[in-house]
């Protein structure tokens, strides 16, 4: 009897992005040591946050090949966990953030971070976005005329 994978959110009907969360100490280098990891490689970051805390940070990246990116940051002895977010096109104009942030407050949604792509897919410019509800994000955002990438969008191997 074949086991049946457990469906994912892309399964689920709505486009997602993987993220990798890196998990290091707040030493000086180690941003550059991460990145050093991946030049070697045909890796492309796409997207890059740093949280800085007192002892530890936390770097929060897209890249273009993200399975790819684990397991050479994993051999490069980095903690690192790899979740699924939102990546939507933001609107051409002046009003483009006021315009994103608007339309998931009228659907209740509650936004845990943002960051913005380093590309621009399509040549415009784009965000990740964390919230409570990635499916009532992506179909909100959806409905009102954004753009929401998934993986394969932002050129993925």
């Amino acid at each position: 009897m074949a086991i049946e994978p457990f469906e994912t959110a892309y399964a689920a009907g709505f486009p997602t992005v993987d993220q990798l969360s890196v998990f290091m100490d707040n030493r000086v280098g180690q941003l550059l040591r991460l990145t050093k990891l991946l030049e070697k490689t045909d890796i492309r970051i796409l997207a890059l946050s740093v949280v800085n805390f007192m002892d530890c940070a936390i770097v929060r990246m897209i890249v273009d090949d993200p399975d790819a990116a684990a397991e050479r940051l994993q051999d490069g002895g980095f903690a690192l966990s790899q979740n699924e977010i939102i990546v939507v096109q933001l609107p051409s104009g002046k009003r483009a953030l006021l315009q994103t942030s608007a339309t998931l407050l009228r659907a209740e949604v509650n936004v845990a971070y943002t960051y913005p792509l380093l590309s621009r897919p399509g040549g415009r410019p784009a965000m990740a976005v964390q919230t409570d509800s990635l499916e009532m994000a992506a179909r909100v955002l959806h409905e009102e005329g954004f753009t929401v990438l998934d993986q394969s969008d932002l050129g993925s191997k």
